[in-house]
């Protein structure tokens, strides 16, 4: 495993600021929708405590559909490889048909910061635990 390097502090307070925006919109009601049950558990040790969906279980329609029913804000946390690329898509172009506000802006200022570190959602954890370390934050 490569070892991490210590990243500019702007990157740094970028990627907390980051987390702490997806516990807060968690904590007021928003949905996360990720790829699968390891993405679930790496925001779960993160501290988001709030509802996550699994994107890999359904069909993009019929999950965006049954998300904007139930959730006003729905943050679309898929992993920044092809695969996650093309369910975000999916997703939020189905989303974009409902009243539900769909962020996906946050995925990618998220895929901006980490991409040449980590590549998915599941890594997001240990990497915010290193990264602390490292900063002493």
């Amino acid at each position: 495993m490569q070892e991490l390097r210590p990243r500019k502090t702007f990157d740094v307070e970028a990627l907390e600021e980051l987390i702490d925006h997806l516990i807060e919109a968690s904590n007021n009601g928003a949905v996360i929708i990720v790829e699968g049950r390891r993405d679930e558990k790496a925001l779960r040790s993160l501290g988001i405590n709030g509802p996550v969906v699994i994107a890999s279980w359904r069909p993009a329609l019929e999950l965006a559909e049954d998300a904007a029913r139930i959730y006003q804000d729905i943050i679309v946390l898929t992993d920044w490889d092809n695969k996650g690329d093309e369910i975000a898509l999916n997703i939020g172009q189905h989303l974009r048909c409902t009243s539900a506000h769909a962020d996906l802006e946050t995925r990618c200022k998220l895929k901006k910061l980490v991409k040449k570190e980590i590549k998915d959602v599941e890594s997001l954890s240990l990497y915010m635990d290193k990264i602390r370390e490292l900063h002493e934050i």
